[in-house]
């Protein structure tokens, strides 16, 4: 078959397909933790498949702000001079920098809980301007009714994010709507920087019956810290994301961040393509997975329901 192609081909008989055109995609993260890393990964392999391949046609830069908001703005103002095809920040800090600094360049923003409430896009089915992407909002539901599930007798929440995360403030207004209907009570311990994630963490002991991390990037790129803490006084520790579980949190029903990535990626070939980010509406993030931790939980004084284990796309060994 393939040497009759080849013949056919020589022969003029149909034309190859077109190459992609040489494009540059700029990518910013505020932190790195292996949820945002795989979603950068998944965005690379996404165009990649594309036709879009890193050392032919495609130029793939990332630089991370390591958990700082001026690192984040300064990146922001750096990419924006170097003037790339498009510009896809990962994270809400990372987003909002990107925006704030260009009205021009095409942006692609990716694992953003709420990208209205971060002043992104002011609606998100037409977003106008030059920004669009993917939203990771929790489904905070699901993951209050797991709690509910494996900790039947806990009624108080200890919730552990950073305060100047908009995306997290979003979370906990959100959590806050959910608790009291779902029975339970919430104890906020805040940490402004990963140095902070463990005595806001100790700052729960004795007030809570178990800790939930949302998808708070300060709180999750130190996450052993808490599981430290939950381990030491046996305290349950659920996640927002489920790539937490294998750190050492109980369990999480969450996206997973590679096909949140490989998702992302499909926007930015529409644009490379020629489409309007601003006629593109936002997407939310499809698909969420069971992943649970047993010998985490047995660490936390607790043991995962067989029917919760039976129902787990992944079981962590």
């Amino acid at each position: 078959m393939r040497t009759y192609l080849a013949a056919a081909a020589a022969l003029g008989l149909f034309a190859a397909p077109a190459m992609a055109e040489d494009v540059t995609v700029a990518v910013t993260a505020i932190v790195e933790h292996p949820a945002l890393d795989a979603a950068r990964d998944g965005i690379r392999d996404g165009l990649s498949d594309a036709g879009y391949k890193v050392g032919e046609n495609l130029t793939f830069v990332y630089e991370t702000a390591q958990g700082n908001p001026a690192t984040a703005a300064q990146i922001a103002r750096k990419f924006v001079g170097d003037n790339p095809t498009i510009i896809v920040p990962i994270s809400t800090p990372s987003a909002q920098a990107v925006v704030a600094a260009t009205k021009d360049i095409p942006v692609v923003f990716t694992a953003v809980t709420d990208p209205v409430g971060a002043e992104l896009v002011s609606d998100a089915a037409m977003p106008g301007g030059n920004v669009t992407g993917v939203s990771d909002l929790s489904p905070l539901a699901d993951h209050l009714a797991l709690i509910k599930e494996v900790t039947p007798d806990a009624k108080t929440i200890g919730v552990i994010y950073n305060s100047g995360e908009p995306n997290s403030v979003s979370l906990i207004e959100k959590l806050k709507e959910l608790a009291g209907p779902a029975g339970f009570e919430l104890k906020e311990a805040v940490a402004t920087k990963t140095a902070d994630v463990q005595q806001a963490a100790r700052s729960l002991v004795g007030e809570v019956d178990v800790i939930y991390i949302p998808t708070d990037n300060t709180v999750v790129s130190a996450l052993e810290a808490a599981v430290k803490v939950a381990e030491e006084n046996s305290i349950p520790l659920f996640a927002g994301d489920t790539d937490s579980v294998p750190r050492g949190a109980i369990a999480a029903i969450g996206f997973n961040y590679y096909d949140i990535g490989l998702q992302t990626a499909d926007i930015v070939v529409k644009v490379l393509k020629g489409e309007k980010p601003g006629s593109i509406p936002v997407k939310q993030a499809m698909g969420t997975n069971l992943v649970v931790n047993p010998a985490a939980a047995k660490k936390m004084g607790v043991t995962i329901p067989e029917a919760v284990i039976g129902r787990a796309n992944t079981v962590v060994q």
